[in-house]
């Protein structure tokens, strides 16, 4: 059973999210709260698998909360939703840690999908918000990441390029004329060079980095 803490200010909007994750047989509420502040509490009390987090919240914004909660001892992944599409918050969401950023907009399955997604090790930013995520960033604007990519080998940076684009581990092991197993050892050594929780923070470096250009 994945467990999931809600964190939203807004009562009813908490109570619809209960209501669709409950109905999951692999999914489970074990938290509500109304603010960040209250949310990092409740993480070190129930420590779920999740956290659903809003982002415009009193007392503590969802970004700082997904910050503080990321930065503990073996801590939860964390899923953003928010009903603002600003580029903003999701690079600040991800920065701060969080592994998915998802409109409330969406489809109930599009959250139950991410949700188990994110358990699962992967990563989920919406598609409308992705590409003029990465359009915003400024190509060799961040002296670590620049740095951090060019301590990767020749065929982890081919990795990362085809990770970039959204192909699959066995898609890129296709590719690559490799095994997924080998691929996957690639990914792992990846993200422990970029100090990357995930794929979609790997990517961000890549296109700080300049290795990867918008539009490209």
């Amino acid at each position: 059973m994945i467990s999931v803490v809600l964190v939203d200010d807004q009562l009813l909007v908490r109570a619809g999210f209960r209501l669709v994750i409950d109905s999951q047989p692999d999914l489970t509420v074990v938290g509500e709260v109304g603010d960040g502040a209250a949310a990092v509490a409740e993480v070190q009390r129930v420590r779920p698998d999740l956290v659903l987090m809003d982002v415009r919240m009193p007392v503590m914004d969802g970004i700082e909360a997904t910050r503080r909660i990321t930065a503990l001892a073996s801590p939860p992944k964390v899923v953003v939703l928010t009903t603002y599409d600003l580029d903003e918050n999701a690079l600040a969401a991800i920065r701060a840690g969080a592994s998915g950023f998802l409109l409330k907009d969406g489809a109930p399955e599009d959250m139950l999908a991410a949700l188990r997604t994110v358990h699962a090790g992967d990563a989920v930013i919406a598609p409308s918000t992705t590409r003029r995520l990465l359009d915003t960033l400024a190509p060799g604007s961040d002296p670590a990441a620049v740095r951090a990519v060019e301590s990767l080998t020749g065929r982890e940076r081919d990795v990362l390029v085809a990770m970039a684009r959204g192909f699959s581990n066995a898609e890129i092991a296709e590719r690559l004329l490799v095994s997924t197993g080998t691929v996957k050892t690639h990914v792992g050594r990846i993200l422990h060079k970029l100090a990357a929780r995930d794929r979609v923070q790997a990517v961000v470096c890549a296109y700080e980095s300049g290795l990867i250009r918008p539009g490209h």
